[in-house]
């Protein structure tokens, strides 16, 4: 009988560099309840407390549907296209994307992002130059990371 193995490659250095986590990423694990995600997006969008007409009226639907991340994102459609929305406008994106992207963190994540966070973006809107605040704005709050506090 014989026995073959794979022999370790010691040459090879992978340059792996420890990093600290962001406490404010790990402690984000408990889902907001129905009432604070409505109050809180609609605040993010609108810069204004929801009128509570509308929360109980929200509240109604997510209620009567049995999908909540459908009707989640159904809500933040419905939102992004109402007028009101305050966002930045595309020049003012364009004119300094590093600080829209720390803004929309700030706004949305309630942090700062981490290095590699703002580089994946300031990539992205190298190669995409079409991309306009809506889209991140809408990708930001239908996140898994919006959803905890």
């Amino acid at each position: 009988m014989v026995f073959l193995s794979c022999k370790k490659d010691r040459r090879v250095n992978y340059a792996v560099v420890n990093q600290t986590a962001n406490d404010i990423i790990i402690n984000k694990n408990k889902a907001k309840t129905e009432t604070q995600f409505i109050s809180i997006l609609y605040a993010n969008l609108f810069q204004e407390a929801l009128p509570i007409n509308e929360l109980i009226m929200t509240q109604n639907v997510i209620q009567s549907v049995g999908d909540r991340a459908l009707v989640y994102e159904i809500i933040l459609s419905n939102y992004m296209n109402t007028n009101g929305v305050k966002m930045p406008s595309d020049s003012a994106m364009k004119a300094n994307p590093e600080q829209f992207i720390i803004d929309t963190y700030k706004q949305f994540y309630l942090r700062i992002p981490s290095e590699l966070e703002k580089n994946f973006f300031l990539n992205y809107f190298e190669a995409n130059p079409n991309v306009r605040p809506e889209l991140v704005y809408t990708s930001f709050a239908a996140s898994d990371e919006y959803l905890f506090y």
